[in-house]
């Protein structure tokens, strides 16, 4: 995924209303950026410290820059932006990089499905193959060397994992894929300090026949792509 123009720098001063964050351009003009992030962001927020930003051309939007990616005080780049999680995945898949999931066909997005009125983020298809529905997370909470999703409690999580359960159930193949966005995480975890009702599912989920895959980004101003596996630990 090329970033055209690349990515604007700031810093960082603080996020809020959710979906706000504040930030000091180079020039020391302050402005208002849109955070596409629905999580908490914990560990992901470092006043000070570098932002980077896109820029849409969209007349109709309030706010026009969006937050990307952040610099931690240990120099990782964090993709803040999880909205972005999807593409990279579709990008690596296309390309082969996510090994698993070659061989199909068709990629369709946001297919519905399910019986909690869901949309799978991913379906690949081909005739002589069974249904491959894949739900994808973007991961960015590193805690004590580990990381970990999710990063606050999540039931749209929790109901992805039962649609999955579902999918198996039916005959069909099911993949969770964690999106890293951390170039601090090797590995990923669930984070049943956080929500161990997520934790408790994902396992059902895995002994049900679920698949776990987790894939590193590289992150840049420039671009952002998905080079390879990580370790899943659960």
């Amino acid at each position: 995924m090329d970033f055209t123009p690349p990515l604007q720098h700031g810093r960082l001063i603080k996020r809020y209303k959710r979906f706000l964050t504040d930030i000091i351009l180079d020039d020391g003009s302050e402005i208002t950026i849109h955070c596409p992030n629905t999580g908490s962001m914990k560990n992901c927020l470092y006043p000070g410290q570098s932002v980077w930003f896109s820029e849409s051309d969209n007349p109709k939007r309030k706010y026009r820059h969006t937050f990307e990616i952040m610099q931690s005080d240990q120099d990782h780049l964090i993709g803040v932006n999880s909205a972005r999680a999807n593409a990279l995945a579709e990008e690596a898949i296309n390309s082969g990089v996510i090994t698993e999931l070659t061989g199909y066909s068709t990629l369709q997005r946001e297919v519905k499905y399910g019986e909690e009125n869901s949309r799978i983020d991913i379906l690949l298809t081909r005739k002589d193959r069974p249904k491959c529905y894949i739900e994808i997370k973007s991961c960015t909470l590193l805690e004590q060397g580990e990381g970990y999703f999710p990063d606050a409690v999540t039931t749209r999580g929790q109901k992805h994992l039962r649609e999955l359960i579902q999918m198996v159930q039916q005959g069909h193949r099911a993949v969770l894929l964690f999106v890293v966005q951390h170039s601090g995480i090797s590995t990923v975890k669930p984070a049943a300090h956080i929500d161990p009702q997520y934790a408790d599912l994902l396992n059902k989920a895995i002994n049900q026949g679920v698949e776990v895959l987790a894939y590193q980004t590289l992150l840049s101003p420039q671009a952002s792509r998905i080079i390879g596996p990580c370790k899943v630990m659960v």
